[in-house]
């Protein structure tokens, strides 16, 4: 019996349908998004002509970059990540800094590198592999700050220390893959913790990137590279050793670049983003110093007593929690007061700012500090509460911080973006590392909500 005309509309319907839903499938399977994150890697670096990065400024002359890229406060690892992979500021997202002061265990609890808690106990909004994996998309990290046991990455090893942390919280399936494939992650432990390890480190997670990217293709991946982070640190921006750092960065983007052209030619994309940029100082601020000497700390054979204030550094920033409650509102007016007319100190940043400056109040989370402050260029912070100086007298070395304020010109952020969905040649003066995640997110024709950012259109060619 023949079917009628309305049966053979539905089937046909129904035939589009599925081919359309296969045509999307497709789609997606053949393409990839890469968000490369070199730590430290500041925006002053790009027109520097000192800093040898023929791939990365390749990136950028054939696709899209940004003059500067402003980053949260605290410009530290941990928030700054979250915030790339949110697009949310930390009252937000939740990871406020590297550590915070437990005021009920009256500790330091630390969230850098990921020793304690797992991603989904920390970061409290989606990210853009949650969204993406939601969506029904592969994903994989490697060494994603802020991402241990994500359960919506398919191919991950975490951003810690410990051997049995990076074997427990990796992809079982993918360790025996490395291992087949020489790559030692067995060494992660010995080359975090070696003077010089940020080196192999850097090369061997590119090898593990290059591999997922090969063999099991997904649609979005984040790389997190360490080594810049380290040097400049110990040596200081812009020093020999941070130029050659740049170029050491460079080739671990280019062994990603390759595979991504050698696997989806034509239909990649990546983006090449600091977390933070780098300021060089001289000096270190002791806030806990002054604490004792006003009698807000008390301290006995070099270990502290008691405490009715503390301070807990974050590089550039420090945190003050004022412990007193009684004497609460007191303190602080007192300590602010200080701290304003204190050598070095760039901003103090009370609670009634804390919201506009992407913070979440105490009142709201008792992890976070009563009061913030930063420090200028060439300063940075030390929790030490021993001796009699607040500032140290100049060092005979320069070393590298981050931490300060976002406004900060040397705190700016790089961000380079390149490939399929990428309007070729442009450069914006400024952007936010919030708007990074939505602008992934595009590029994957997905939306992130609720969230700080927004994409950059001005970037993206809408296909």
């Amino acid at each position: 019996m023949a079917k009628s005309p309305v049966s053979r509309k539905r089937a046909w319907a129904l035939l589009a349908l599925l081919a359309g839903l296969l045509n999307m499938a497709r789609a997606a399977d053949d393409r990839i998004v890469v968000l490369i994150s070199v730590d430290g890697f500041a925006s002053y670096y790009l027109d520097d002509p000192k800093a040898q990065m023929p791939v990365i400024r390749r990136l950028a002359r054939e696709g899209a970059s940004a003059g500067r890229m402003v980053v949260p406060l605290p410009s530290v690892t941990w928030p700054c990540h979250t915030t790339l992979a949110t697009g949310a500021y930390p009252a937000k997202h939740g990871v406020i800094g590297n550590s915070y002061w437990d005021r009920d265990a009256g500790k330091v609890v630390p969230l850098i590198p990921d020793p304690l808690f797992d991603k989904d106990e920390i970061v409290k909004i989606p990210t853009i592999y949650d969204v993406a994996h939601q969506a029904g998309m592969k994903t994989a990290a490697i060494c994603w700050p802020a991402s241990r046991n994500a359960k919506t990455l398919d191919w991950t090893v975490p951003d810690v220390f410990e051997d049995d942390l990076f074997q427990k919280y990796g992809t079982p399936s993918l360790l025996e893959e490395f291992r087949a494939a020489a790559i030692p992650f067995e060494m992660q432990m010995a080359w975090c913790k070696a003077p010089g390890g940020g080196v192999p480190r850097d090369w061997m997670y590119a090898r593990m990137a290059d591999l997922i990217i090969r063999k099991h293709r997904p649609n979005l991946m984040l790389l997190h590279l360490v080594e810049a982070d380290h040097v400049q640190h110990a040596k200081g921006p812009k020093s020999p050793d941070a130029y050659w750092v740049c170029s050491h960065s460079d080739d671990r983007v280019r062994d990603v670049v390759e595979a991504c052209e050698a696997t989806f030619p034509g239909r990649a994309t990546v983006i090449v983003v600091g977390d933070h940029g780098f300021i060089p100082y001289v000096r270190t601020i002791q806030p806990n110093v002054l604490l004792r000497q006003q009698g807000l700390m008390a301290v006995e054979k070099g270990q502290v007593t008691s405490r009715q204030a503390t301070a807990l550094g974050q590089g550039g920033a420090s945190f003050l929690y004022v412990l007193d409650k009684a004497h609460r509102a007191e303190i602080l007016e007192k300590l602010a007061t200080q701290f304003r007319g204190l050598e070095g100190i760039d901003e103090v940043v009370t609670e009634g700012d804390f919201a506009r400056r992407g913070l979440v109040s105490p009142s709201v989370d008792p992890r976070m500090a009563d009061l913030v402050i930063t420090a200028k260029e060439g300063y940075s912070f030390s929790d030490a509460a021993t001796g009699d100086a607040v500032v140290s007298p100049p060092s005979d070395s320069v070393k590298g911080g981050h931490g300060h304020s976002p406004t900060q010109p040397m705190m700016g952020a790089a961000f380079v973006a390149w490939g399929w969905g990428i309007r070729p040649g442009v450069k914006v003066p400024e952007m936010r590392s919030v708007d990074v995640a939505p602008t992934i997110a595009a590029l994957l024709g997905l939306s992130m909500e609720g969230v700080d950012g927004r994409a950059i259109d001005a970037i993206l060619v809408r296909k």
